[in-house]
């Protein structure tokens, strides 16, 4: 994943095989801790949903790297996480938590994380077609029209796969805070209007 500062990007991964990754409530919201710990710092996530075998999420990215605090000395240059690195740590410490709480061992995710930049007009990757389990979307105008559609579609996730009639009746989306019933603050959602508004 190739991330720049001040742009939009689809980030997405499925278990490996297809398998299921959340196999109870108390799993999706471990998950959305670990999100705040490990995206929040680098990025605003727009929009978001858990499904049982995959996640979604839209953010937009604030830092690219960020030094470690306390890493840097006047002998030591300091040290720097990234984005990248900081996804990668937040997978592998999930997939421990449910090895172990499974009994289980191997990998849960894909190997590769995918994340497709919404707002990047050198070479936007039209990817929304179906392809290794995702459900994707092709359109005329990805510049202009991959934000909101984007979005739309990271909430219609659950409706699609027959989980529940309405997008906002599923818990672990962020639908639900866009539709009032929920004050979440995972997602920021005075800025995912401000930038939906400018596409």
């Amino acid at each position: 994943m190739q991330f720049e500062k001040g742009h939009l990007y689809h980030i997405y991964n499925q278990g490996n095989n297809k398998q299921k990754v959340f196999f109870e409530r108390e799993n999706y919201l471990f998950f959305l801790k670990k999100l705040k710990i490990h995206i929040l710092p680098y990025a605003d996530i727009l929009a978001w949903c858990l499904m049982p075998n995959h996640f979604h999420l839209m953010v937009y990215v604030n830092h690219v790297e960020i030094a470690e605090s306390g890493s840097a000395t006047p002998s030591r240059a300091p040290t720097f996480n990234s984005l990248n690195k900081s996804i990668g740590i937040m997978l592998a410490s999930y997939t421990r938590a449910i090895n172990k709480q499974k009994n289980r061992s191997g990998a849960l995710f894909r190997p590769k994380t995918k994340a497709e930049c919404l707002d990047c007009f050198k070479g936007i990757t039209p990817s929304f077609y179906n392809r290794e389990g995702f459900t994707q979307i092709n359109i005329s105008n990805p510049e202009k029209d991959y934000p909101q559609v984007c979005f739309d579609y990271i909430h219609a996730n659950p409706t699609k796969a027959n989980l529940v009639d309405k997008d906002e009746s599923w818990e672990f989306s962020s639908a639900q805070d866009f539709a009032g019933f929920r004050n979440g603050t995972l997602a920021n959602k005075i800025k995912a209007k401000k930038i939906l508004e400018m596409s």
